[in-house]
């Protein structure tokens, strides 16, 4: 069995798109930062966590975890939680490069087998004005994403460019690196 441990939505419907039956659990796991640690090692960390979490509850399967974490001038941008944090973060990257460190563990629970990977993506926001931002942020409402942008939404229009080996890896689960993992596992996708 696979399980993806999130309470991800844009997670699950990534995971969809490979057609396998996989159960979803919430990981029980803090999501906040290790002071000193860098953006990388959070979402590296976290990821494991998650996927080590959650294979508690169903030892002998394979457990997807994953987390994301946005990095400007080696500060953390996680998710904003509410309008008035999204507004700062959207003023703070725009005009500016981010990378977004979107780390994937495949853990086979029994094994203690972990394959773990950190997949980047550089956005280019663009120069945005505080009203833009705010017609953006009444429309879409991303307070539950790194970086206050949902790309795969009208958050695309905030962007000038975006650079990654794997296009799934900014909505959150680089399916690409997933499939790798998966196979290197048995698990045959196609």
């Amino acid at each position: 069995m696979i399980i993806l441990a999130s309470t991800s939505p844009y997670r699950r419907d990534l995971l969809q798109r490979l057609g396998l039956a996989f159960e979803v659990m919430a990981p029980a796991v803090d999501e906040t930062p290790i002071p000193g640690e860098n953006a990388e090692r959070t979402a590296l960390r976290l990821a494991s966590a998650k996927a080590r979490a959650v294979h508690r509850a169903a030892p002998g399967d394979l457990v997807i975890g994953s987390d994301q974490v946005a990095e400007i001038d080696e500060r953390q941008l996680g998710k904003p939680g509410d309008h008035e944090s999204a507004v700062r973060q959207l003023r703070l990257v725009r005009g500016k490069r981010v990378i977004f460190h979107t780390a994937l563990c495949l853990y086979r629970a029994g094994s203690d087998r972990l394959q773990l990977a950190n997949v980047p993506t550089t956005v280019k926001f663009r120069e945005l004005s505080d009203d833009e931002i705010e017609r953006y942020l009444v429309r879409e409402t991303p307070y539950d994403c790194a970086g206050s942008a949902r790309v795969e939404g009208l958050g695309i229009a905030l962007v000038e460019e975006i650079k990654s080996d794997d296009p799934t890896a900014l909505i959150g689960l680089p399916l690409m690196r997933l499939v790798t993992m998966l196979r290197n596992e048995g698990v045959k996708v196609l």
